[in-house]
């Protein structure tokens, strides 16, 4: 298993509510009909962040889980293929230039 986690910042102007109507309604859409999902495909927004004054690193964090690295791999390379239309909408509700990922690895305390 490989688990990818991104943090991504929206752009400059756009509210929270706003963000997650594109990215659930918009974005997932197409990412979900370029490869097969991931087995996680989680967003995770970070609400109270419309204050102008608030200039936290990220607004979403993004989980992704894979079976391995060859699967994420392949993902990735569908997703930013020329001519996906991935890389082009992001423009419309992230600020690209603050993306982050990472390769994680997870640790489960269980009662």
């Amino acid at each position: 298993m490989i688990k990818v986690m991104a943090f991504l910042t929206k752009k400059d102007g756009m509210n929270t509510r706003d963000l997650i109507e594109y990215y659930e309604n918009h974005h997932v859409p197409l990412i979900t009909k370029l490869a097969p999902v991931p087995s996680v495909y989680k967003r995770n927004y970070i609400l109270g962040k419309d204050d102008s004054s608030s200039k936290d690193d990220f607004d979403i964090v993004t989980e992704l889980v894979f079976p391995d690295r060859g699967a994420y791999e392949a993902w990735v390379a569908k997703m930013y293929a020329p001519h996906s239309g991935v890389a082009e909408d992001e423009l419309n509700f992230l600020d690209r230039s603050r993306t982050r990922s990472y390769v994680v690895e997870e640790h489960v305390t269980s009662e």
